[in-house]
């Protein structure tokens, strides 16, 4: 069974909040071979929400939205490779668009991945850049409001 939940920092388990941490590791440090600081003091952040999407009882999938005061941005989206390709990362995405109301949605796409934002909604807002060696475009949805 799929679910998904949108969580403050406050109401992540410590067994949930383990699980997004590990995928988030081993999708964007160990399978994209991009050592950061994942743990950036962003997700204890008041107006932060989790995204997590489970299969039964394992976390599958994830997105980090942040409050910015002028606008939402959502980052971090990640599925684990048995996910992949069932469209779940929509489920995730879809979850993270219904926590930002009232204000435009900004987020930084990899590049492989911009027709599949552009079919949400978004448009690129910038040039490319790099990021940790992989190729980045800034996108935007404006706001409904």
């Amino acid at each position: 069974m799929i679910t998904v939940d949108a969580l403050p920092f406050a109401a992540l388990e410590p067994t949930t909040a383990y699980a997004v941490w590990r995928l988030r590791q081993d999708v964007f440090v160990v399978e994209q071979e991009c050592p950061y600081p994942d743990l950036d003091g962003r997700d204890a952040e008041p107006g932060t929400r989790h995204v997590v999407l489970r299969e039964d009882d394992t976390v599958v999938g994830y997105a980090r939205v942040l409050d910015e005061g002028t606008r939402w941005r959502i980052g971090r989206v990640a599925l684990a490779p048995a996910a992949r390709g069932r469209g779940l990362a929509d489920v995730v995405m879809e979850t993270a668009l219904q926590v930002c109301p009232d204000r435009d949605v900004v987020l930084d796409a990899q590049a492989a991945l911009v027709a599949w934002y552009e079919s949400l909604g978004f448009t690129v807002a910038g040039a490319e850049f790099l990021d940790d060696g992989i190729p980045h475009v800034p996108m935007r949805l404006p706001s409904e409001s």
